[in-house]
């Protein structure tokens, strides 16, 4: 019987949601690992929409599990609606929307708040002893839910970003984009994709090593 793995995304598009490229590599990877994937979303306005060709913000709503749904052909379920136990693993893709509408560490940094179903879901698949994955800025929301366990994160190399990580109580490895982090105590596996580039092959042999070591994890 296959395992599922959740997949957490927070729109479409890196600007203002999930990065794009970030999340479809991670569904062909578990695809390739013949898992059993169960997409969501919190049923939620975003936080702001970006013209993703001016890179400019403009005056328009858009709901995050709706947008999500278009990366994955509509096979999306409402975040409230998923119980860890549902689940054998967890991961994060990227993209601002992590920061933006899973969580708001763009702007808080350490002192963010997650989602609150968002962080229901990590913890309690965290307490369950269940592998979590976290690509790209997502660590972020890991960080600001797991903080007092201590994880062991990258982010890639930003500074500032790992700064912040460690101000929530994480503790932060530098990391190259096709390499991943792993935090055997708290079953985390993290790698930085996008963080670092340049490009989408790099991007993609971190994800699906990442993603791999992941599956791996599961009991």
């Amino acid at each position: 019987m296959p395992r599922t793995v959740g997949v957490i995304l927070s729109g479409c598009g890196f600007r203002d949601g999930a990065e794009i490229h970030e999340a479809v590599l991670t569904l062909l990877a578990l695809d390739r690992m013949g898992m059993k994937v169960l997409c969501m979303a919190p049923d939620m306005e975003q936080a702001k929409v970006v013209n993703h060709l001016t890179g400019k913000e403009v005056k328009q709503k858009r709901n995050v599990l709706e947008e999500s749904a278009r990366i994955c052909r509509g096979d999306i379920t409402d975040i409230a609606k998923v119980k860890a136990a549902a689940l054998d693993a967890l991961i994060l893709p990227g993209g601002y929307g992590a920061a933006l509408n899973l969580s708001d560490f763009a702007s808080k940094g350490p002192k963010a708040k997650v989602n609150a179903e968002v962080a229901r879901l990590v913890r309690d698949v965290h307490k369950q002893g269940k592998p979590i994955c976290a690509i790209c800025i997502a660590p972020g929301v890991l960080a600001a839910v797991l903080g007092k366990n201590k994880p062991r994160l990258t982010i890639g190399n930003d500074q500032d970003t790992a700064a912040a990580l460690e101000a929530c109580g994480a503790s932060h490895e530098t990391c190259g984009v096709r390499e991943f982090v792993v935090d055997k105590k708290n079953r985390i596996v993290t790698t930085p994709a996008w963080m670092l580039g340049p490009s989408i092959a790099h991007v993609a042999e971190g994800i699906e090593r990442a993603v791999r070591e992941t599956v791996a994890m599961i009991g």
